[in-house]
């Protein structure tokens, strides 16, 4: 005897309640699908891109809007600050190393950061093609910029005002590429990286215009810079560092560690609210589940009496109806996971920010668990029908019956 065939053609003959369960089983699957893999990519997202950084110094404002600025580049900076402050303050005995940026260009959405050489070495950057930059208005690109944007080492082209759109185009200078990045699986990825001097230079009016210096230091003398993304030298300058900008400067010195913190505490309250209304939908198709399976033993009751009169055990027909319970979650957890990566991914295609973008081309070990679970929910809720079975009076059933 075929119990899978058995079951197959007893889930067909019910095919409404079947599908019903099926769709319930999905729901609740799919929507814990999406929430696992959003939360995996964002947090790895925000340990990637914060790796290494211990303090971001930057312009009074929100601390949180400086570090998504700074750091994950999917905000607007909270304003410039003193060039020369921010040199004397990279220069502090309690900091090991220290990296200015200036923002404020784009180009077809990608930030153009204007920074130094100690920017490649926070990152650990490497290169596929070409070289770092050098001079004024020398870019090296990061590997997704150049894919996407299909620029080439020795290509030109012009940056737009503003870290989005491109209505204000810079189109006094152009950049040239010298280089493209190996990938690096964080936001350098979808940066392209100039000396800061570049960025003066671009937004110099042309009777302003005037030959920088070489030296990265005097670059950002007498002039203002969006931030600094500082590393500390000893592990008591995170009490003493932060305290101090704060304090006795008029920048402000956020923390990425205890922003990032914040920052998942603000979005942690609506996934948990999404993650038990899908647990609460898990629950109705388990019951419904169980329902349909309790229902059906009363109309099936004549078919088991005349199975067990061909030799079928209790116990095997104990398991036809488990396997009614587990083919519906099985199927109901498969499609679930179908539809989470689809609809995730469907989502990442229409997020305008690539550097926030989300995918659902790769597995979560979570996953596993939602399996699990599938299956845990089809014994659970075809348990009690199929302990009906060993209540069955075979010789009442088919007198019944006639």
């Amino acid at each position: 005897m075929n119990i899978l065939k058995i079951s197959s053609q007893n889930l067909y003959r019910n095919k409404l309640a079947t599908l019903l369960n099926i769709i319930l089983v999905a729901f609740g699957v799919g929507i814990l699908t999406i929430l696992f893999l959003a939360a995996n990519q964002i947090g790895n997202k925000l340990e990637k891109n914060a790796k290494d950084i211990d303090l971001v110094v930057g312009a009074k404002g929100s601390p949180l809007q400086l570090i998504m600025s700074s750091i994950y580049h999917i905000d607007f900076p909270t304003g410039n600050i003193p060039a020369a402050d921010a040199y004397r303050l990279m220069k502090n005995p309690m900091v090991k190393r220290a990296v200015p940026l200036a923002l404020g260009d784009n180009y077809n959405g990608y930030r153009i950061v204007g920074t130094d050489t100690t920017f490649t070495g926070l990152y650990g950057l490497s290169l596929q093609g070409g070289n770092f930059w050098k001079k004024d208005l020398e870019v090296t690109i990061g590997n997704t910029v150049a894919l996407t944007a299909k620029l080439h080492i020795g290509d030109t082209f012009f940056g737009a005002h503003g870290l989005t759109g491109s209505s204000d185009i810079h189109k006094q200078h152009a950049y040239v590429v010298k280089g493209i990045l190996k990938p690096q699986g964080n936001i350098t990825d979808n940066l392209i990286l100039t000396n800061i001097g570049s960025v003066y230079k671009i937004h110099e009016a042309p009777e302003e215009e005037h030959e920088h210096s070489a030296t990265e230091s005097k670059e950002i003398n007498n002039k203002q810079i969006t931030s600094i993304l500082i590393q500390y030298r000893s592990p008591m300058s995170v009490i003493v560092f932060p305290r101090m900008v704060n304090q006795s400067t008029n920048m402000q010195a956020a923390s990425p560690a205890m922003e990032s913190a914040r920052l998942f505490s603000l979005i942690g309250v609506g996934v948990d609210t999404l993650k038990w209304f899908a647990v609460l939908i898990m629950g109705i198709a388990a019951l419904s589940i169980f329902i349909s399976l309790y229902n059906a033993m009363k109309e099936r009751k004549y078919d088991l009496a005349v199975m067990r009169c061909l030799g079928a055990s209790k116990f095997k027909l104990f398991w036809l109806v488990v396997l009614d319970g587990l083919l519906v979650t099985a199927i109901g957890t498969c499609l679930g996971l179908l539809i989470g990566h689809v609809a995730l991914e469907l989502i990442g295609s229409y997020q305008e920010s690539s550097q926030a973008r989300l995918s659902g081309m790769f597995i979560v070990p979570q996953e596993l668990y939602l399996i699990a679970t599938g299956f845990f929910t089809g014994v659970l809720a075809s348990l009690i029908p199929a302990l009906q079975i060993y209540k069955v009076d075979i010789a009442e059933t088919l007198t019944k019956a006639r």
